[in-house]
């Protein structure tokens, strides 16, 4: 076992028995949504993933070690700890060394998955190119992650504050495939309709276990996206979250919000400025991604490639 690895019981138990584990971040509980509902979420994704024959095994960094599965307790320090950090790839040494409480991102629980044998991680959103990047040079770490790391990431595309076809562009240069699930079209996470395509649609969980399979055979290393959108019901129009999304952007660059800041200052205000809706279709979107990963990373075991 790695040295810097620590696992829980239940996917100690999982390891050893052969079972299917997904992979979850933590920083979507720190940073992404409020206390309670952080909890709350975590707790019913862990739920959703067990439910459909997967073992859950949230990330985080606590006391020096990479915790590979939370406790209840643990997943509730982290929904009201004020003083987690929000760990990428620069911060895991830093964060582990000094022992301090860290929420890992997307990049972070990519590494963590990928020292701990997990193929499939479930997330909200994916970073990508912000908007103004050509002089902010502001990428997320998440597009290289992918671009070196292999797992899996389910995910409902990348939040449409971001700059989506500047993000596809980055991921194409670095041979990141992008999957959709049930559509052609790449999803803007609280929208289904980014405006672009995903490179190929892949709707079954054998399909996909096959394509990630064989990626990864020919010893192309690195991530896929397999790119799953918010169920209709609990969507926001594309015009709406469009225009919100805009004026919550100039109200950050107006107030000076910057780097690792900027994704918790927009989704507070787009919570504000739809009165909550936002929130519920975050939830719901995860709790879909839950669904989708679960089955891929069943199927992962079920269709192996020899």
């Amino acid at each position: 076992m790695h040295q810097f690895l620590s696992y829980s019981q239940e996917v100690a138990n999982a390891r050893a028995t052969g079972k299917p584990v997904v992979a979850l971040e933590s920083t979507i509980i720190s940073h992404g949504m409020p206390y309670p509902q952080n909890v709350e979420t975590a707790r019913e994704v862990e739920q959703i993933i067990r439910d459909a024959g997967a073992v859950p095994a949230t990330i985080a960094v606590m006391g020096g070690k990479i915790r590979i599965g939370l406790s209840g307790e643990e997943l509730e320090l982290l929904g009201k700890s004020p003083d987690a950090m929000k760990v990428s790839r620069r911060d895991l040494p830093y964060v582990l060394s000094q022992g301090r409480l860290g929420a890992t991102t997307v990049a972070a629980t990519m590494i963590c998955a990928e020292l701990a044998g997990i193929p499939v991680f479930v997330t909200g959103g994916i970073g990508g190119v912000h908007r103004g990047a050509e002089t902010s040079f502001d990428i997320s770490a998440d597009l290289q992650e992918l671009a070196r790391t292999s797992v899996a990431v389910v995910c409902a595309g990348v939040k449409s504050i971001l700059d989506i076809g500047l993000t596809l562009e980055y991921l194409e240069t670095h041979g990141v495939p992008v999957v959709s699930v049930g559509q052609p079209g790449f999803p803007a996470f609280f929208t289904r309709d980014s405006g672009f395509n995903a490179d190929f649609q892949l709707d079954t969980p054998a399909e996909q276990a096959a394509f990630i399979h064989t990626k990864w055979k020919l010893g192309l290393k690195g991530g896929v996206v397999v790119s799953a959108p918010v169920p209709e019901a609990e969507a926001m129009p594309k015009s709406e979250i469009d225009m919100i999304t805009d004026q919550a952007l100039r109200e950050a660059a107006d107030d000076g919000v910057t780097g690792k800041k900027v994704t918790p200052y927009l989704l507070a205000r787009i919570k504000q400025l739809t009165s909550g809706r936002s929130l519920a279709t975050n939830i719901a979107l995860v709790k879909n991604n839950a669904r989708v990963g679960a089955e891929l990373a069943r199927a992962l075991l079920e269709h192996p490639i020899t």
